[in-house]
């Protein structure tokens, strides 16, 4: 009775009137995921469950990147003939068949293959990250950005309690005790670590009160400083509008954080002196610039002062109306001089007029006619007017004009005079 109305719904479409049944839903998911087949997954050990005397083995496979696992079966002889022996956090290699069971509901893995990730094969996939990030320029050195001489606040992600919390807060607050610490701790290794720094790092930067972002973590080995080569936490870091400082393990650790990040700190104690300047060193600067300050204050004063002191005891300050005094006695003799030479000038061309004026009195016939004699004039024959000189200068019968000194009187030759 109950099969044939499980069989008829099943070959029908689902509605809220002809609902399919649970274990209906349950067999056609089952169909689908066993269409994907075996496939090969990577990730990293979270959890490993063997317990003694049974032959299935339960591990947990997560992805590093994000907040996404999975249920991994295996059979225990599998599980014993990996050596190393697996160790939570290793990062593996699985083949598997996905399989999903009826009864409970869900998915899991089973794995007939299981391939630890050698240090080699970690490298060589760091490095072909290294060679991508580097291509699309998140390495290039004018992306960087300069760190805040005086951080209004810093943000601190690192391990909770862990030493390299302790370097950054003791070296920071010794140089600047002021300074003002936002500290979020993650984790700073295994599966978890990238998801919790990604999230911490998107905190700090959206706060307005952080001027600086400092990842530090202690050294450790290359399966440990993993999370800080990961591609994501890479790329979140240089999408960050808050500079950022790495301070990831000792000197020679170099993870590709190191590269991304806007300065690079060898040591988290490092990261601590980075960030702040030396309250001693900044105060005693201070003084000297002050010093400085007022000696060249001084100075210029002391040479203002000996200038106006030289301009103040120049002669034409000192006694401003002597060049005027002594101009205008100039201009009095200049004009006095000019007085001189004129009357001078004028006195010598009175006495030429007068001695010119008594030569042509002299000589003029005005005097002539005063002393008794006559001026007899005639035309020539060209109608010139003429002084007659002597008679025999003149045809007889020529008119003869003469004149005495009480007038002019007219006349004509008759005869010549021997």
């Amino acid at each position: 009775m109950s099969t044939e109305p499980a069989t008829r719904s099943a070959g029908q479409p689902s509605t809220a009137e002809n609902p399919w049944p649970v274990r209906t839903v349950a067999r056609k998911i089952a169909e689908w995921i066993h269409r994907l087949g075996a496939v090969w997954v990577e990730g990293q050990v979270t959890q490993i469950s063997a317990r003694p005397g049974t032959q299935t083995a339960f591990l947990t496979l997560r992805d590093p990147a994000a907040d996404v696992s999975m249920s991994v079966t295996c059979p225990m002889r599998l599980l014993r003939s990996i050596d190393p022996p697996l160790r939570d956090g290793a990062s593996v290699v699985v083949h598997a068949r996905p399989t999903f069971f009826l009864g409970r509901g869900s998915l899991s893995l089973r794995a007939n293959e299981i391939r630890a990730v050698g240090i080699g094969e970690l490298l060589a996939r760091i490095e072909r990250l290294r060679k991508l990030l580097a291509a699309e320029g998140l390495f290039a050195p004018e992306r960087k950005r300069p760190l805040p001489f005086l951080p209004r606040g810093v943000g601190l992600i690192t391990g909770r309690a862990s030493a390299a919390e302790h370097d950054v807060l003791v070296n920071a607050q010794t140089r600047w005790p002021a300074v003002k610490f936002h500290v979020v701790n993650t984790a700073v290794q295994g599966v978890s670590a990238v998801p919790q720094i990604v999230r911490a790092l998107s905190t700090l930067d959206a706060d307005p009160d952080v001027d600086v972002i400092v990842i530090a973590r202690g050294g450790g080995s290359v399966e440990d400083l993993l999370p800080f080569s990961d591609e994501t936490l890479c790329r979140a870091v240089a999408a960050a509008g808050t500079p950022v400082v790495s301070a990831i393990g000792h000197e020679p650790d170099s993870p590709l954080l190191d590269l991304v990040a806007d300065r690079r700190c060898s040591t988290p104690t490092d990261a601590g002196k980075t960030v702040v300047p030396d309250v001693r060193e900044e105060t005693a600067r201070v003084h000297q610039l002050r010093d400085r300050a007022r000696r060249a204050l001084h100075g210029w004063v002391d040479t203002q002062c000996r200038l106006l002191d030289q301009l103040r005891s120049r002669p034409s300050l000192a006694d401003p109306l002597g060049p005027v005094e002594r101009r205008a006695a100039d201009v009095t003799t200049y004009v006095e001089r000019g007085r001189r030479a004129i009357l001078t000038t004028l006195t010598h061309e009175q006495s030429a007029l007068t001695s010119a004026r008594a030569r042509l009195t002299a000589l003029g016939p005005s005097a002539t006619l005063e002393r008794g004699y006559a001026v007899v004039q005639f035309t020539d024959p060209e109608g010139n007017l003429r002084v007659l000189r002597s008679v025999s200068d003149v045809a007889e019968g020529t008119p003869l004009r003469v004149r005495v000194a009480d007038g002019a009187i007219t006349a004509t030759t008759h005869a010549r005079e021997e």
